[in-house]
């Protein structure tokens, strides 16, 4: 996955796109804005980790952390705005749905109070099939990765 910087003249995706282009509402929508995109291919997107979310309640008390599942879940995310940008109309009415997850790692706790950028690459795509390679950063530190993969389907699928 390329390091590369973000590219400041790229459009930012709002909060208000973003929950047109994805199905997802609180307490699960994990991506706050998009900071930078390229069409099936790759995104940074932007999630402020605020003390106020439900699962900091019980994970952990005293200790807040972040949960894996989360962080994954907004590498998903992400990847579902690269997709579904990408699709344009064909993408209506679609969902996408996870396939599978590996070689996920987690380096560094996320806590309350972090800005989080999920950054997401294009692995392949074949048909309704897509893999994807994320990781998670606050500011220069490495906090998860994983490869997953996931399938653009109807609803009903």
């Amino acid at each position: 996955m390329s390091d590369k910087k973000l590219d400041q003249n790229s459009p930012v995706i709002d909060i208000q796109r973003v929950m047109q282009m994805i199905p997802h509402r609180y307490p699960i929508l994990l991506v706050d804005r998009v900071l930078d995109l390229v069409p099936g291919e790759s995104a940074v997107s932007l999630k402020n980790v605020t003390f106020n979310e439900p699962h900091f309640m019980g994970h952990f008390p005293g200790f807040p952390v972040m949960p894996g599942v989360l962080i994954i879940e907004a590498m998903a995310q992400t990847a579902a705005i690269v997709v579904v940008e990408a699709l344009g109309k064909k993408a209506e009415g679609k969902i996408v749905y996870f396939m599978t997850i590996d070689n996920a790692r987690f380096r560094s706790p996320v806590t309350p109070g972090d800005t989080m950028h999920i950054h997401v690459e294009k692995v392949r795509a074949k048909g309704p099939v897509w893999k994807f390679s994320g990781k998670a950063t606050v500011g220069d530190k490495l906090c998860a990765e994983a490869t997953f993969s996931a399938m653009i389907t109807d609803k009903e699928a």
